[in-house]
């Protein structure tokens, strides 16, 4: 699916709604928003989806947020954002690139490695000291955020 890819600096009520799919708390995305580099994927009107990239150490930026519309799933959408942010990072002299996920991601997790991004660490009990409410994702209470990393040299 062909999609029209664009920087946006101020999120607005839709972009929010994908975010808070990726992230179920608007306090963490108010806190990385500003430092960060905004997408949005356009197919005509339709927003399908959104990557945040936040730089954290020098040559090294984290996919922060990345998600889809949900009408718009499971057609390679998905692919097609992280092989976007993989190359911003790349035209934009990062060397790595970071992103984390759910413990309970599956889904998510096989596309990371599927785009070659390598698990590198667990932050245990990170949902739990970082979100109020508990996060229930595939029937299981999420707890841990698995770290993954792509090197881009």
């Amino acid at each position: 699916m062909q999609l029209e890819l664009k920087p946006f600096k101020e999120a607005t009520k839709e972009h929010y709604q994908l975010l808070l799919d990726a992230d179920p708390s608007k306090e963490a995305i108010s806190k990385y928003l500003d430092r960060s580099f905004c997408f949005e994927a356009r197919k005509g009107t339709d927003l399908v989806g959104v990557f945040i990239l936040l730089p954290t150490r020098p040559d090294t930026v984290e996919i922060v947020n990345v998600a889809v519309a949900e009408t718009y799933q499971n057609r390679g959408i998905g692919t097609q954002l992280l092989e976007a942010a993989l190359r911003w990072a790349a035209d934009n002299s990062y060397k790595v690139v970071e992103i984390g996920t759910g413990s309970t991601s599956f889904g998510q997790l096989y596309l990371y490695q599927k785009c070659g991004f390598r698990i590198v660490g667990v932050d245990s009990d990170f949902f739990i000291e970082h979100y109020k409410e508990p996060i229930i994702e595939n029937n299981l209470r999420l707890r841990d955020m698995i770290r993954l990393r792509k090197y881009l040299y």
